[in-house]
């Protein structure tokens, strides 16, 4: 990636929420928010071997609702609410096979990771945010949304879909008050989540991972650009819309993917 230059002052009075940062996409975004100079607290299901801030880091499933009130009563102890909310946790646990095999179950645990936790963050730390006039909500989405596959993530398609629809109406609801809300839609980015979906994919196809791997390349139709993105510049692009550079954008959807998506 092309070394950019970073202003360590930028969010600096900043307090911010990552959800699901200990990995990926939200461990490359705590780390380039923490260097633009911002406060920043982070949540997962597990606690990481190495924890370089053990105080800015809240072990929770915020895929339930009692996750959630865990980790809203913490943050609120700590930083007294937050100025940045990435809405980033998210995937897809549901067993490949098509629509058929897809149970309740697996629809509402996909619903729950994918939505239900931006609605009840978002529930939760919207009246300060709407109390001092000012705040950026991010929710991380993703191109699925308008190409799903039916493979293995169809419900989690469904739920990045419903996610950036809920996006949109919120983003009209708060802007008058100062909120901005906007969405990132992610293509194939190559995180650990993405890895584990390779292998499952190659092991209930029979092959092996970069046979599975070129397989979910063809599936979205191709990458103009060649390659899957990486974590660093999904982060990047949330650095710029959460900054006072991206102040007049709200509502938007960004859709990082290196051209997958073939329409306008």
């Amino acid at each position: 990636m092309t070394n950019i230059q970073i202003n360590p002052n930028e969010l600096s009075d900043k307090r911010v929420l990552v959800t699901g940062g200990t990995k990926g996409m939200g461990e490359a975004i705590v780390k380039r928010l923490r260097q633009a100079g911002a406060t920043v607290i982070t949540t997962a299901r597990s606690k990481p071997n190495e924890l370089r801030s053990p105080d800015l880091f809240i072990q929770s499933d915020i895929s339930t609702p009692d996750g959630v009130e865990k980790v809203v009563k913490e943050v609120l102890a700590r930083l007294g609410g937050v100025d940045i909310l990435i809405n980033n946790v998210g995937g897809s646990s549901a067993p490949s096979g098509g629509a058929l095999v897809l149970t309740d179950d697996d629809w509402q645990q996909t619903f729950n990771a994918n939505l239900f936790t931006s609605v009840r963050l978002d529930r939760a730390f919207l009246p300060k945010m709407l109390e001092q006039g000012s705040g950026v909500i991010i929710h991380i989405s993703s191109i699925q949304r308008t190409l799903p596959l039916y493979d293995a993530t169809l419900a989690y398609a469904a739920a990045k879909a419903a996610l950036t629809n809920y996006s949109k109406g919120l983003s009209n609801e708060v802007a008058p008050r100062g909120v901005r809300v906007n969405t990132v839609a992610p293509g194939f980015i190559e995180t650990t989540a993405a890895t584990e979906l390779i292998k499952r994919l190659a092991e209930n196809a029979g092959t092996d991972f970069d046979t599975a791997r070129l397989g979910l390349m063809d599936s979205l139709g191709g990458i103009p650009m060649g390659r899957p993105g990486r974590p660093e510049e999904v982060a990047e692009l949330v650095a710029f819309l959460v900054s006072d550079r991206a102040s007049y954008i709200n509502g938007a959807e960004y859709v990082i993917d290196g051209g997958t998506i073939p329409t306008v």
